[in-house]
């Protein structure tokens, strides 16, 4: 079986005492390299949200905009093809 940081006998060996600080030193740096890495991934989520918000609301504006552009071409169309039968209709003669 390995022998870890909790065992008693690890502290008897002459010039490994400062082994387990060590380890613990170690460890608290893995943790505080953790904990910034996750602050740091969560201001990059926010980041990427506010941006998505701010995509899909200029979607949105895109799309009405084309809507109300699809609407004005409907109704030009509309008018033209009310004027040509007017002209039909008419007696050039």
């Amino acid at each position: 079986m390995g022998r870890n940081l909790f065992d008693d006998d690890i502290f008897s060996t002459a010039g490994k005492e400062d082994r387990p600080l060590n380890r613990l030193k170690n460890l608290d740096e893995k943790i505080a390299g953790a904990v910034n890495k996750v602050k740091a991934l969560k201001e990059e989520k926010n980041l990427l949200e506010r941006k998505i918000r701010e995509l899909e609301a200029l979607l949105d504006e895109k799309n009405r905009e084309v809507e109300r552009l699809s609407s004005e071409k409907s109704a030009i169309k509309d008018q033209i093809e009310d004027l040509l039968n007017e002209l039909e209709t008419v007696d050039l003669g």
